[in-house]
C-alpha cells in the first residue's frame, strides 16, 4: 500500500480525515447531543431543587461550598462543579475517548477508513484531538449554564469563599476558569484509559465502560488510607485540588502535583494505544 500511495498523484497523508471533516462527524452524533443536553440541564435541576428544598446549609452550622450556593452565581456555577467533577464530568470525557476508534470497528468501517488511505497514525491523531476538544467543551458548557443559571436566580454577586471572605465577579471568572482548566488536565487519565481501551476492542461500551470503572477504582484506592503517601501517585487522589482556588490568596501546589500525575499517566495510556493500534490486525 505505501508504494500505491506514494505514486498516486495527489494524496498527502496529512490531508486524509481532516480535523474539521470528523468534528462535523462527532458533533452530529445523538450521544453528542444527548450528553452535552444532560450537562446542560443539570444546573437546572440543582435550582430547582435548592428551589424546593429551601437555602443550603453546612454541617454544624460551618460554611461549606455548598452551603454558599445560592449566595450568587458564581458561587452556583462553583457548587456545580464540585457535585459534578467526582463522576458526571468523568462520564463525557470516557464516552468521546473511549468511543472514537472502537465506534468505528464495531461499524465495520474502520479497515475501509484506513484503506482509504488514512494512516493509522493520522487516524489516532484526528480521532483523539476531536475527543479532547469535545471533552474539554463538556467542562466548559457545565459552568457556563450553571453561571447564568445562577446569575438569574441569585443575582451576579461576588464568590463567597468557604473559608471566609469573597472574590469580586472580576476576580472570580479567572478562578473558576483555573478551576475549569484543572478539572480537564485532571480528567486526562479517564481519556487516556478510554482512548486505550478503544483501540483495544470493537465494543464502544466496553472501552467507556471499563474507563469509568477504573476511574471508581481509583477513587475507591484513594479512599484507603492505609496506603498512605503512596495515595499521592494516584490520580484521584487530587481530583478536587482546585480547590485551593477557592481561596483568598491563590494555592497552587496541589493542583502542580494532580496535574504532573495525571499528565505522565495520560501520556504512558496515549503512547501505549498508539504503539498497539500501529501493531494491530484490523480484521473489521
Amino acid at each position: 500500500m505505501s508504494a500505491l500511495t506514494q505514486s498516486a498523484p495527489g494524496y498527502r497523508a496529512r490531508r486524509t480525515l481532516p480535523f474539521r471533516v470528523e468534528t462535523v462527524r462527532q458533533l452530529k452524533r445523538r450521544r453528542t447531543l444527548v450528553m452535552g443536553l444532560v450537562l446542560a440541564l443539570l444546573p437546572f435541576v440543582l435550582a430547582a431543587a435548592f428551589a424546593v428544598g429551601g437555602t443550603p446549609g453546612g454541617a454544624d452550622g460551618q460554611l461549606t461550598l455548598m452551603a454558599t450556593a445560592t449566595r450568587s452565581g458564581a458561587n452556583f456555577a462553583a457548587t456545580a462543579l464540585f457535585v459534578s467533577a467526582g463522576f458526571l464530568l468523568v462520564v463525557p470525557v470516557a464516552l468521546f475517548c473511549g468511543d472514537t476508534v472502537a465506534s468505528e470497528a464495531g461499524w465495520s468501517s474502520l479497515r475501509y477508513l484506513l484503506a482509504a488511505p488514512v494512516p493509522r497514525s493520522r487516524l489516532l491523531v484526528s480521532k483523539l484531538l476531536v475527543a479532547l476538544w469535545m471533552s474539554a467543551a463538556a467542562m466548559v458548557v457545565l459552568p457556563l449554564v450553571a453561571l447564568a443559571v445562577g446569575t438569574a436566580a441569585y443575582g451576579g454577586g461576588p464568590l463567597e469563599l468557604p473559608t471566609g471572605g469573597q472574590l469580586s465577579l472580576g476576580q472570580a471568572l479567572p478562578r473558576l476558569a483555573l478551576v475549569v482548566a484543572f478539572v480537564f488536565v485532571s480528567q486526562l487519565v479517564t481519556a487516556g484509559l478510554a482512548f486505550w481501551l478503544s483501540t483495544k476492542t470493537d465494543a464502544p461500551l466496553g472501552a467507556v465502560g471499563g474507563a469509568v470503572g477504573l476511574t471508581i477504582v481509583g477513587n475507591v484506592l484513594d479512599a484507603v488510607t492505609a496506603l498512605g503517601h503512596w495515595r499521592q501517585f494516584l490520580p484521584a487522589h487530587w481530583q478536587f485540588a482546585w480547590i485551593d482556588a477557592l481561596q483568598p490568596q491563590l494555592e497552587w501546589s496541589g493542583m502542580l502535583k494532580g496535574s504532573a500525575v495525571s499528565v505522565a499517566y495520560a501520556l504512558v495510556l496515549f503512547a501505549l494505544a498508539f504503539r498497539g493500534f500501529a501493531r494491530k490486525d484490523i480484521v473489521s
